[in-house]
């Protein structure tokens, strides 16, 4: 066999074989799902004048801008203020269960749902980090991001070892009863015609929800292993290709960004950055902004920082140590952003765009450190409990189809 016929076929049954990057869509998993709700617990005094009924950009407004777009948005299924706040504690719902990994298949298609509603609903609510969520919703819905850091994972962890003892493992309930409700879901809304808009997310769901019920018949019902293993087949796949869609994006918005900055002259002369630090609606705190915008040195090394940080980014991808002083340099900067200049939420959904590419070594080292701190913190308050191992990436257990 050829040199490259065996790169080829170890490439191939490397995809094909497990889901990559476990750690690495947990923490954007985390991440974004944080992101998400934090914003909606922070706007949730002001949701009526953001996305309710009597919102500025109105019911029927939205509804002529969707009906060009073909956007999705349930909301825009009735106009009643009931059905708004069950939409709303459903998108905050989605979002607490997704942080913590509970049925992840079935809740990161919630999450991708609230967001697309909410955000589609007034399209002029934003600052930039929502575009990016946006479409990070839809390519969570196609990774395995329950793996590690998830109750998905503690709970399949516990049934393997119930399992290796020789015990009985109660079957799985809770899992076809919510299969069953979306199921139903789905049908009445499909039957009545209020399926939010376009083709494209409808038919998402039906295929995710389709693909969870074959994965549950799979091993219900068939005698031989076969089924299960072309189900766990295409779910790495589309694991696989999603990763690889998320960490293309996040190296686009970065290209573009620098790119387009190059052929900005207040970029080409240094003096970018000292702009909207003197912005009223960009200066939470002025003392602050003042402070860095005095030293002109400080403003044109930032400026031409940033420039060359942003552009050089997805070259470096082939550089471990390069590519982590990068983006250690990139998670900083938005942080600062954050502070100065008082966009908490597009940094935080940056950042977690960014967390696709920290190093599995490092992302264990962090998941050690939080499973020692539980450790004291349980010891401190009551009876030492065990803790939980985490996986290796080589023995991870299977928490259902795509997840």
């Amino acid at each position: 066999m050829s040199r490259l016929a065996l790169c080829l076929s170890r490439a191939i049954a490397q995809v094909t074989g497990a889901a990559l990057g476990p750690y690495q869509t947990a923490v954007v998993r985390i991440g974004f799902a944080g992101t998400w709700l934090l914003f909606l617990l922070r706007e949730y005094p002001h949701r009526q004048e953001l996305y309710g009924p009597d919102a500025p950009w109105s019911f029927g407004l939205a509804r002529q801008l969707t009906a060009d777009n073909h956007a999705f948005t349930a909301l825009l299924s009735s106009d009643g203020q009931a059905f708004f706040e069950i939409c709303y504690f459903l998108a905050v719902l989605a979002g607490a269960l997704l942080v913590l990994g509970w049925r992840t298949r079935a809740t990161s298609l919630l999450f991708m749902v609230g967001v697309l509603s909410l955000q589609n609903r007034s399209v002029f609510v934003g600052d930039g980090g929502d575009n990016v969520l946006h479409l990070m919703s839809i390519y969570l819905v196609f990774t395995r991001c329950g793996q590690v850091w998830s109750l998905d994972a503690r709970r399949a962890a516990r049934a393997s070892a119930a399992r290796a003892r020789g015990e009985r493992v109660a079957p799985d309930r809770a899992g076809p009863a919510l299969g069953a409700a979306s199921g139903l879901v789905l049908l009445v809304a499909a039957l009545t015609g209020r399926t939010g808009g376009g083709w494209l997310v409808p038919a998402l769901m039906w295929a995710t929800w389709a693909g969870a019920a074959l994965w549950w018949a799979a091993g219900r019902w068939a005698r031989t292993p076969e089924p299960r293993i072309l189900l766990d087949v295409i779910a790495n796949i589309l694991h696989n290709g999603a990763l690889f869609v998320i960490m293309a994006e996040a190296c686009l918005i970065y290209a573009t960004a620098g790119w387009y900055k190059i052929q900005g002259s207040r970029w080409q002369d240094g003096t970018a950055v000292y702009y909207p630090l003197h912005l009223d609606y960009f200066s939470p705190w002025p003392a602050l902004a003042d402070l860095l915008s005095a030293n002109g040195t400080l403003v044109m090394l930032v400026t031409y920082g940033t420039v060359m940080v942003q552009v050089a980014f997805p070259f470096t991808l082939f550089n471990r140590r390069v590519k982590n002083v990068l983006l250690a340099a990139m998670m900083t900067e938005h942080a600062v952003i954050a502070v100065v200049l008082g966009l908490p939420f597009f940094s935080l959904a940056m950042i977690a765009a960014d967390s696709v590419f920290l190093p599995t070594s490092f992302l264990r080292r962090l998941g050690g450190w939080a499973a020692r701190a539980r450790e004291r913190v349980f010891r401190r308050s009551g009876p030492e409990l065990p803790v939980q191992r985490l996986p290796e990436a080589d023995e991870q257990p299977r928490v259902g189809f795509g997840a």
